[in-house]
């Protein structure tokens, strides 16, 4: 494989990103229909939610993987490698696939800019390979799809799934998605198809009856976690799970916290509504083997490392529950986007006992600045630390044994410093 072939396609992709969030559908639908119709050549589960898509995906894979399935899956945003992205069975697709893809993809995004609907997004063109790759370069028996942003004008929303999930709904991108959870319950609930069930793991009232109202203008049904599925949790990391007809009891959870319960139990839910012949073994072995990169991560043992890319109020919250059970001295390294309500986050962190908080910044368009970091810093009377490296450097030559690192905030941040950790020395990588 020709590298620049490959740097030169990634750098067209990421150039782009300077279009912006453009929210609507019509550009992704002329493109689309100019490539053929991909999203029209697969099975497809759609999932949205503030926070857990990526975790849910990942249930919901493995479980299926286990059952004898080829299983693609789309996420964002990428954690090792830009590949990962568009993965089949967890194997992120090869540089050579990457560049035959832009190659398609180009000349069709240079016939939409000239038209009135103007030039694609960055991830309006990742989320067109994507169809293209699971239609046309590998086959796959289903397509698990993570929204992007919101939901009703996410470039996703232009397929027919057979499920839609919904995972959780909270304050997260309100400049684009609303100030309330019950608007933006309407914009997550904007995947909602006619005829297509939903399973919901939604929390707050307001939002349910939103996300109720759409169904029912939809001619479908809600399948809502608490109502027509329950989960017990009977020992960290173990639930039962049960609804009328099922009812599996000593589920091992592969990924730490409680709200990965709740995860996996919509996982459980979506796969058991499947037109397929799902076995307890493979929901239990699929369950126990799940991973997924930068949430709740145990990265080294020694010192103690977890990365997790709690990136809201609502991610920060569920982080700081599951700390708070950890019983030992934890020290918080975090970067959060400038954009976001760092102050409450913040305060969240520190409201662990035993804890401390250092804020850093990163190179990244939306991080904060330096001048930023230092105000917010004495404001919130917390360690600044302008040089996330030399943190690092310091805390991984100073004994650690019986406290903990939990480095947190941007996901695009935890994948910087986890490339970093991957390739240290002065770690004991799990």
């Amino acid at each position: 494989m020709d590298n620049a072939k490959y740097e030169e396609a990634l750098a067209w992709i990421h150039g782009t990103l300077r279009l912006g969030i453009k929210p609507g559908l019509k550009r992704m639908e002329l493109m689309l229909e100019k490539l053929g119709h991909p999203e029209q050549k697969n099975k497809w589960i759609h999932v949205a939610g503030t926070n857990g898509k990526g975790s849910t995906v990942t249930f919901i894979r493995k479980i299926l993987e286990n059952s004898g399935f080829k299983v693609g899956t789309f996420t964002s945003p990428y954690i090792e490698t830009f590949n990962e992205r568009i993965s089949v069975n967890g194997q992120p697709i090869s540089d050579e696939a990457i560049v035959a893809l832009t190659e398609r993809i180009r000349p069709v995004a240079s016939e939409v800019a000239k038209t009135e609907y103007g030039a694609p997004s960055e991830f309006e063109i990742i989320t067109a390979m994507m169809f293209v790759y699971f239609a046309d370069f590998d086959t796959i028996d289903y397509g698990i799809i993570e929204v992007g942003l919101g939901g009703r004008l996410d470039s996703t929303n232009v397929l027919i799934p057979l499920i839609c999930v919904i995972t959780t709904i909270g304050l997260d991108h309100t400049e684009f998605l609303g100030e309330t959870i019950e608007a933006i319950a309407g914009e997550k609930g904007g995947i909602i198809k006619m005829g297509v069930p939903v399973v919901s793991g939604v929390e707050q009232s307001g939002a349910k009856k939103v996300l109720q109202n759409i169904a029912e203008g939809k001619q479908t049904k809600i399948y809502q976690l608490g109502q027509d599925f329950f989960i017990e949790k009977i020992a960290p990391s173990k639930m039962l799970f049960n609804r009328t007809t099922e009812r599996i009891s000593n589920l091992t959870i592969g990924l730490e916290g409680d709200h990965q319960l709740r995860n996996a139990s919509l996982a459980i839910q979506t796969v058991l509504m499947l037109d397929e012949n799902i076995s307890e073994t493979a929901i239990r072995s699929g369950l126990a083997k799940a991973v997924w990169p930068g949430r709740f991560e145990k990265l080294s043992q020694q010192p103690a490392i977890i990365l997790d890319g709690a990136h809201n109020p609502e991610g920060i919250e569920t982080l700081v529950h599951t700390a708070k059970q950890k019983h030992q001295t934890i020290y918080f390294l975090t970067s959060i986007l400038s954009d976001k309500d760092y102050s409450a986050m913040i305060k969240q962190l520190q409201a662990v006992p035993e804890s401390s908080v250092t804020l850093t910044t990163f190179n990244y368009p939306r991080a904060m600045t330096e001048s930023m970091l230092q105000i917010a810093s004495q404001q919130l009377k917390v360690t600044a630390a302008p040089d996330w490296q030399l943190w690092l450097e310091k805390y991984l030559t100073e004994p650690h044994s019986q406290e903990l690192l939990i480095i947190t905030g941007s996901l695009y941040f935890i994948s910087e410093v986890r490339s970093y950790l991957k390739s240290c020395v002065k770690v004991d990588l799990v």
